[in-house]
């Protein structure tokens, strides 16, 4: 794997704790949902774009990071379309996006420990009462996190294998196999997290 999305700073973002990126993160996520109104969630997204901008981050390597999920969203959309409006479409397609920039901003200046030891810290107390395993959900967090970048590398590994092969890559001939690659790495994270709790 590649690593993860985490690129040091000093700007006030990457000053915040983890605690409170993940709590507005969160709140930022649920109010969304709630949210059905085109101009507010077009406001919303030019407001988490000034928040990409004012906490130092590369667009260009933002871009490179969710370019893999790109055409999957517009592939939902395009479904959405079909099946229930264009306008249904448009506002899925405006929420998908926030809340994938929210997210991509906050793992972007958010080491995976901090994440990790967060989400430990606030499972506590369900721990006690034998309702989860904080270490093992930690756990499953940060390789998750980790999972994200490798899509970038997996696509472009696909579309540069389809071109040897002299085949002309498109989305729908590269959206299969990276279908299967990700459920493939998903089922070894999945094992992964079970070895390590048995541990």
């Amino acid at each position: 794997m590649r690593g993860s999305l985490y690129i040091p700073g000093q700007s006030w973002l990457h000053r915040t704790p983890a605690g409170h990126k993940l709590l507005g993160l969160m709140v930022f996520g649920a109010g969304l949902m709630f949210v059905h109104n085109l101009s507010i969630l077009t406001i919303a997204l030019l407001a988490v774009t000034a928040l990409i901008y004012l906490s130092g981050l590369s667009f260009r390597k933002l871009w490179n990071d969710c370019r893999a999920m790109v055409w999957m969203v517009l592939v939902l959309g395009i479904y959405s379309a079909w099946i229930q409006s264009p306008e249904a479409a448009f506002e899925m397609l405006l929420r998908l996006t926030c809340l994938i920039l929210a997210a991509l901003v906050v793992s972007m200046t958010t080491p995976i420990t901090e994440m990790m030891g967060t989400v430990e810290y606030v499972l506590k107390p369900l721990v006690h009462v034998g309702w989860v395993d904080a270490h093992k959900v930690s756990l499953a967090l940060g390789l998750t996190l980790r999972l994200i970048p490798e899509l970038s590398v997996q696509w472009n590994e696909i579309r540069e294998a389809q071109a040897a092969r002299g085949l002309k890559p498109g989305v729908m001939t590269m959206l299969f196999p990276m279908l299967v690659r990700t459920l493939r790495r998903a089922q070894e994270l999945s094992e992964a997290i079970d070895a390590r709790s048995a541990n």
